[in-house]
């Protein structure tokens, strides 16, 4: 008989997730807050940074990227627009997180079909677990060509 967990049991798949803010202290929060391996099952993490809405865009349009984590505080553009951009514009976009500053803007967040969202600052005891999940999910979907 074994107690090892099911998520212990599943083949590691390596992940790649965007973080997009303007400022650098919000990207190196949320990478030290996730970590390189957020979940036995989900890892290791290759992390691609943003500092534009444009970037996003196109890093994404471009594929390979898992997912997406979102300062809904950016400047000029904020994580919300970007990801209702990338919703509207992009057939197979990745899982999106939104960091967001108040827990009313949870309401936006579905609005912009955000798949789930972190408050301000990160707590890095849930962080991982929300990561883990979308990663998941993500990897699960069926694969949408076109």
């Amino acid at each position: 008989m074994s107690f090892a967990s099911d998520a212990a049991d599943r083949p590691s798949v390596p992940a790649t997730v965007l973080v997009y803010s303007h400022r650098r202290e919000v990207r190196d929060a949320v990478r030290t807050a996730v970590g390189r391996r957020p979940a036995a099952d989900v890892g290791p993490i290759t992390w691609l940074e943003c500092e534009t809405g444009a970037d996003v865009v196109a890093t994404v349009d471009a594929g390979g990227v898992d997912l997406c984590i979102l300062d809904g505080e950016a400047q000029p553009m904020g994580g919300l627009a970007v990801t209702r951009q990338l919703d509207l514009e992009v057939a197979d976009r990745p899982a999106v997180c939104l960091l967001i500053a108040r827990q009313p803007d949870r309401w936006l967040a579905h609005w912009s079909r955000a798949e789930a969202t972190l408050p301000m600052p990160v707590d890095p005891l849930t962080a991982p677990g929300v990561v883990a999940e979308l990663l998941r999910a993500h990897a699960q979907r069926p694969v949408v060509r076109r």
